[in-house]
């Protein structure tokens, strides 16, 4: 080989060099920024859709699609491979097959914002917490429900994450619903001990910022449960802004944490499968017992009607309500949505419900919120709950 051609072989060979580092540096430019447009894109997804998520994932599958960890932003962009558990339930509740999937993650750090309700869990405001996981990490499936609690003061004093006014929210995350608990009440002092001690225990798994009130009716006339649950919408919201409401009936007992006490996308039957009806829905538009409805939708429908007087009718107008604004129910499967129902004496049924269910379309706008009227007696915030004591005043004849 001549000196000339060896010479044009050496400067070849560095041109290629020089053409591969070129190369290498443009992917090393593209991946870093594709790791910046996929955590900002990630960081969208969950944010916008976590309510949807949580809805979907259960009415999407027969069963339910039940995720078990700490599947967050972050946990998804860190250092190391992120190993997520997927729980499938089936007919027997606490049967589950398991599939685990590591996802290969980047380095990086994502944090949400604090909210309002984050500065209740840390004295140094210089602390930003991450938003808690779609699905929390710490629930059980179904529970053992105790009809038997012990005695107030010895549940206050076991239950030391609630705060005065019984509220409670997670201190390692920012929750992603804001959620009150409004329960209708009179004279049923050992129901609403045995719920209060089966439900803040779920309520603290789930990590949502929640709030109960227990709104109770002053005086010997006859009972209305809607314009008690109207009552509770009210005065929550003069407390702070709830994303939604969960209106529960003092004597159901749920039995699987699975069912998520937290804001729907379209207003959710909570109740689904109730002991007393051999754990099977009566009919397709039941919303009594548990319901759930976001702050918009409630308004929008202008609350639930306050001329039901007595048992019955005031959910199926309800029902009625909602499908009238172009909404629909939906529920949890049945296997999830499970309640245990404690034994009482009915209440004195509405004799004039068939009729206000019929005529109801023509009252949607003028009543319900529109037209609510009461006094608050009372108010007053022990550990378990917030109470309200407060007098009816029947709407007047539109």
């Amino acid at each position: 080989m001549t000196v000339a051609a060896a010479v044009a072989l050496w400067h070849r060979a560095h041109f290629y060099k020089a053409i591969a580092c070129v190369v290498l540096a443009l992917i090393a430019i593209q991946y870093l920024l594709s790791g910046v447009i996929d955590r900002r894109s990630i960081e969208t997804i969950f944010t916008i859709n976590t309510t949807r998520y949580a809805d979907r994932m259960y009415r999407h599958h027969p069963r339910g699609l039940i995720i078990y960890g700490p599947v967050t932003v972050s946990s998804m962009l860190n250092n190391n491979a992120t190993t997520t558990t997927v729980l499938w339930g089936g007919k027997g509740n606490s049967n589950f097959s398991k599939l685990e999937t590591t996802f290969p993650t980047r380095n990086a750090s994502v944090v949400a914002s604090s909210q309002e309700s984050s500065t209740a869990n840390s004295t140094n405001s210089t602390t930003v917490l991450p938003r808690c996981p779609l699905i929390p990490p710490n629930l059980v499936g179904p529970l053992a429900v105790s009809k038997s609690p012990p005695e107030l003061s010895v549940i206050e004093k076991t239950f030391t994450e609630v705060q005065p006014g019984g509220r409670g929210c997670p201190t390692d995350c920012v929750p992603r619903h804001r959620v009150a608990i409004v329960i209708p009440y009179r004279d049923r002092p050992q129901h609403l001990q045995a719920l209060l001690y089966n439900l803040h225990p779920m309520l603290l798994r789930q990590q949502i910022d929640y709030q109960i009130f227990i709104v109770e009716q002053k005086g010997s006339e006859t009972f209305n449960r809607a314009m008690l649950m109207n009552v509770g919408y009210v005065e929550a919201l003069k407390e702070r802004t709830f994303d939604c409401f969960i209106f529960h009936d003092v004597d159901l007992l749920p039995e699987d944490d699975r069912n998520l006490y937290t804001c729907p996308e379209q207003p959710r039957h909570m109740s689904v499968a109730v002991d007393k009806f051999k754990y099977r829905l009566p009919y397709a538009d039941l919303f009594g017992g548990v319901s759930a409805m976001s702050r918009e939708h409630f308004h929008l429908v202008n609350g639930f009607s306050n001329v039901f007087w007595g048992w019955g009718g005031e959910d199926d107008d309800m029902a009625n309500r909602i499908k009238a604004h172009g909404l629909h129910i939906s529920r949890y499967p049945a296997n999830v949505a499970r309640y245990k129902m404690l034994t009482h004496k009915k209440e004195k049924a509405n004799p004039k419900r068939y009729e206000y269910l019929r005529t109801g379309k023509k009252r949607f706008a003028t009543d319900g919120l529109s037209n609510l009227q009461y006094e608050l007696v009372d108010k007053q915030k022990p550990k378990l709950y917030t109470w309200l004591l407060v007098k009816l005043t029947p709407p007047q004849p539109s």
